[in-house]
């Protein structure tokens, strides 16, 4: 029996769903380090200039594709023939959650864990310099915070679209832009802190490099929820009279606000922390386990300001994995004729296995690596770094072969103007694939050490 689709309410449903699954941790750990190693505010407006070109692109088209269809990313493709490269294009978008999830998740855990600390122990621990390191060593803690987080994702998701990921992410969203800006305000004002804001705020066009180039890309790509299935999947939720240009491009604006905020959260804070100096900022989890506890010791009332942070962090993280989760439940209900219930409970059973591997790379099967990575690390690449550029290049090409740029087009202009119908097709047409073969080289060699992102 064919079962209903699902869709989000309205706009207002996408657009915050989408941000939702855009602001994550990528904008709070990664974005404010990379425009801190590559030139700050010329860093970031490269970033925003890519963001409303290539990243609209790619936005407009995976969003116009599910819509079209009506079908999470296997259906999509499949929907303009049964080529090797249409089902190749497919899986590979349906699968990269899949192995995302799990090991987000297990970050997703750690979250929770700083989260309950600052609740209850004292700030001074928490900053000492094992206490990340013997966490990591402690697998069955690990798990248990994994687990909790998950049992979050899984439950939102288990109450459906409208009424869990719509219902949350209109309850969440606006209050994370609100703990946000009490952070950022709070880190703005310490000593030495404007420092870090010129820094990160003003151009400086002799701080520009091919790097800075391939850098903001890549962000770009991770930040927005490119080539992940979950486009395509909120698309095919999408009605018909939404706006869909006009909720791309609230979408960008929402992203590119929280990172900017994250941006000013983090870095006026290492500036006044290490007396003005940039290499000061890690990234990932040595920027949010082991960077800010120091900072938030070093702070009068830092205790009450670690506690926003990190349910900051937590609301980000949630809604990125409720998007991630809600694109393979899609995937499992449309190409198996599964329940959303049954659909739920298999994917809960296989992010509690592979997360499981990754909680245990870190202690008791630190032993096993993967060219030369732990189980977390190797999933990130292998997602992060091949299959994802690989996946937008396949997208790409469908819309240039297959479906045609006017078909697109014209799934657009159902419902909105399409003012920057022009520039989508150039862009399409003449850059996508090239910058997407930057992503892929560039992530490649960072991966291996060949150069440092």
């Amino acid at each position: 029996m064919e079962q209903e689709r699902h869709s989000f309410s309205g706009k207002l449903g996408f657009v915050l769903s989408a941000a939702g699954a855009s602001v994550g941790l990528g904008n709070i750990w990664r974005f404010p380090y990379l425009a801190a190693q590559y030139g700050g505010g010329i860093f970031l407006l490269t970033y925003i200039i890519l963001a409303v070109t290539f990243g609209y692109t790619m936005i407009m088209s995976e969003t116009a594709l599910g819509r079209k269809t009506a079908l999470s990313p296997v259906g999509a493709f499949a929907a303009y023939g049964n080529k090797p490269l249409n089902k190749a294009g497919g899986w590979i978008n349906a699968l990269i959650p899949m192995l995302i999830v799990p090991y987000y998740s297990v970050i997703g855990g750690w979250v929770c864990r700083y989260l309950f600390a600052y609740i209850t122990t004292d700030p001074e621990i928490i900053m000492g310099e094992t206490y990340f390191t013997d966490f990591l060593g402690n697998g069955k803690a690990q798990i248990f915070w994994f687990l909790i987080f998950i049992l979050m994702d899984l439950v939102i998701i288990y109450m459906g679209v409208e009424n869990g990921i719509e219902r949350v992410s209109k309850f969440v969203m606006p209050i994370l832009v609100v703990l946000a800006l009490i952070v950022m305000i709070y880190s703005m004002r310490l000593p030495g802190a404007m420092e870090g804001v010129r820094y990160f705020l003003i151009p400086d066009f002799s701080r520009f490099s091919w790097m800075t180039l391939a850098a903001a890309l890549g962000q770009m790509f991770y930040s927005l929820s490119i080539a992940m299935g979950i486009l395509v999947t909120f698309g095919s939720y999408m009605k018909k009279d939404t706006d869909m240009e006009q909720s791309a491009v609230q979408v960008e604006i929402f992203d590119t606000g929280i990172a900017i905020m994250a941006g000013l959260m983090i870095i006026p804070a290492v500036f006044s922390f290490s007396g003005g100096d940039p290499e000061a900022l890690k990234s990932g989890p040595s920027l949010m386990f082991m960077t800010m506890p120091k900072i938030f010791a070093s702070m009068g009332g830092g205790r009450f300001i670690a506690i926003i942070f990190f349910v900051l962090v937590l609301f980000a993280a949630l809604t990125s994995a409720m998007a991630l989760t809600e694109s393979c439940v899609s995937t499992m209900e449309d190409e198996f004729r599964w329940s959303r219930q049954t659909s739920t409970l298999v994917l809960g059973v296989i992010m509690a296995g592979l997360g499981t591997l990754s909680c245990l790379g870190f202690n008791v099967l630190s032993f096993v690596k993967i060219l030369g990575m732990d189980f977390l690390d190797f999933f990130d690449f292998l997602t992060n770094s091949l299959m994802m550029p690989v996946s937008a290049i396949l997208i790409c090409l469908l819309i240039l072969k297959q479906t045609g740029i006017e078909a697109i087009e014209e799934e657009v202009m159902i419902s909105s103007a399409f003012k920057r119908r022009k520039l989508y097709r150039f862009v399409l047409k003449y850059l996508a694939i090239l910058f997407l073969g930057v992503i892929l080289i560039t992530s490649i060699a960072n991966a291996f050490g060949l150069i440092h992102i």
